[in-house]
């Protein structure tokens, strides 16, 4: 009687690796987004900001710009540059998480795929993590906001991710809750509800922040949100993808390792 062993479930260690060196792709592949699609947004904010200053003060306007220089920590080239620095270490970041998450709920999952686990936990997080709050709290450029406020929208920002990530497990829990033996599509239906009732819930109950002034250019506004949240979308489905793919080499590894024949035992 021959049996084939099994194969060995990778270690957190290997796991983790693995994903903070997604995260670091993903995090640098969304640099180069933010970079060439929302940097000009920024700038076009900050010369609003620079020309309504003016426009108010006059006076202190040719001062102001004398001593901008002097005052300002880090130039603009270098925040551009920064830029992709802070993506990479976020990038890195969400990849650790990620990387915990599968090692932790890869039992939980009803799939034998490894790739659609770990596919569906990047899809997950993007939902609960970017989408969800930011529809309630989408990002303003740098010319927009009061910052007497920055604490209360920090905590209700806070407060609107735990919302999301809520939101999306309990959407989990209805899906799997629906009566057994039920079409596909109830058990769907069951899961965007329980989703949405959180959500509409948590957006009901969390303050409304508008300090966009009324000057500002609506269509400045709208680009310089879609281009962060195409941000966020790129980190989090490059994330996603090579995740998976190096999951899938290191399982690849594990077989090519084992034992071509099998174990040998008398009956």
């Amino acid at each position: 009687m021959s049996l084939t062993p099994a194969r060995s479930a990778p270690t957190y260690g290997a796991l983790l690796l693995r994903g903070l060196l997604a995260g670091l792709i993903a995090g640098l592949l969304a640099g180069v987004f933010a970079y060439a699609v929302g940097e000009p947004k920024v700038d076009a904010a900050i010369s609003i900001e620079e020309a309504a200053a003016a426009h108010e003060h006059p006076g202190e306007a040719a001062t102001a710009a004398d001593h901008h220089d002097d005052e300002e920590l880090v130039s603009r080239d270098g925040q551009k540059g920064g830029l992709f620095l802070a993506t990479a270490l976020y990038g890195i970041a969400m990849g650790g998480l990620l990387a915990t998450a599968y090692t932790l709920l890869r039992r939980r999952l009803r799939t034998e795929h490894d790739s659609r686990a770990a596919l569906g936990l990047a899809a997950a997080a993007l939902l609960g993590l970017v989408l969800v709050p930011f529809v309630k709290y989408p990002p303003n450029p740098p010319a927009v906001g009061d910052p007497s406020t920055i604490d209360q929208r920090t905590i209700s920002y806070l407060s609107i991710v735990v919302i999301g990530l809520v939101a999306v497990w309990a959407g989990v829990l209805a899906f799997r809750s629906a009566r057994a033996g039920a079409p596909e599509w109830v058990r769907a239906a069951a899961g965007l509800a329980g989703f949405l009732v959180v959500v509409i819930v948590g957006y009901v109950l969390l303050p409304t922040v508008d300090e966009v002034p009324a000057t500002f250019p609506p269509s400045l506004l709208w680009n310089f949100r879609i281009s962060s949240l195409g941000t966020q979308v790129t980190l989090w489905t490059v994330l996603g993808l090579a995740f998976t793919a190096l999951l899938s080499r290191l399982g690849s590894r594990n077989a090519a390792t084992a034992p071509e024949q099998s174990e040998t035992v008398p009956v």
